[in-house]
């Protein structure tokens, strides 16, 4: 019995997600290029990382929520449950145009949190289940491929979808905390003017990558479907 899975499958894989695996190699190229780059460049108010996102949380009256630094590698985030920003220790503790996009960033997450952003919500309250979803669809899909029971292939398919699903509501939230972070920095006065253009840069690359991220799950569970469907016409 021929499984394109097993033979041709590699080759169909590639061709759904080849684009998808290019633009998301060059999104994390721009974003480390750019962090580089903005890493090196002292802003003028001096304020590091940590200071200006404390200084965002409290303009907008977000004094409970702590900053702290956190191991790794641009391993920055918000968590929303413990209401705390993580920063990581090039953002944390350095005065660089790259440290306060990011720290703005940030803490653009956090008003998001405050003001009840739908798409935060949406993504926050998912998360357990795109989780399970995410290395538990795989299996379930390959079991009922192989075993040619469709039902269950196609629940596999759901649940993988659910790392898609999560992937576009992403989209939407990290761009409009960009935005925020872009919007406080220019009117504030942390940053000049001048320096704005670095904090676009870094910030537009970084969003570029979870452009790549929903399309490559996209593809791959575009890639899925194809292999049952094309299986049935057989």
């Amino acid at each position: 019995m021929y499984y394109p899975f097993l033979f041709g499958g590699y080759g169909l894989y590639l061709l759904f997600s080849l684009p998808a695996l290019i633009l998301g190699l060059w999104a994390q190229i721009k974003v480390q290029t750019a962090f580089s780059k903005y890493s090196r460049v002292r802003t003028l108010s001096g304020l590091t990382g940590a200071q200006i996102a404390r200084r965002m949380l409290d303009m907008n009256g977000l004094h409970e929520v702590r900053v702290e630094r956190v191991s790794g590698f641009l391993s920055d985030h918000y968590d929303p449950r413990a209401k705390v920003l993580r920063l990581s220790p090039e953002v944390y503790s350095s005065p660089s145009v790259a440290a306060a996009g990011v720290a703005a960033h940030e803490a653009g997450h956090a008003i998001q949190d405050s003001q009840a952003y739908a798409m935060l919500q949406l993504r926050t309250a998912i998360v357990p289940t795109v989780q399970i979803g995410s290395w538990l669809g795989p299996i379930i899909f390959i079991l009922g491929f192989f075993f040619q029971a469709d039902p269950i292939a196609w629940l596999g398919v759901g649940l993988f979808g659910l790392t898609a699903l999560f992937a576009l509501i992403t989209l939407p939230v990290e761009i409009d905390a960009s935005n925020r972070a872009k919007q406080w920095l220019a009117t504030s006065g942390v940053v000049y003017n001048q320096e704005m253009e670095g904090v676009r840069s870094v910030l537009d690359a970084a969003a570029l990558t979870y452009v790549a991220a929903a399309i490559q799950a996209i593809t791959t569970v575009l890639y899925y479907a194809f292999l049952l469907m094309g299986r049935r016409r057989d």
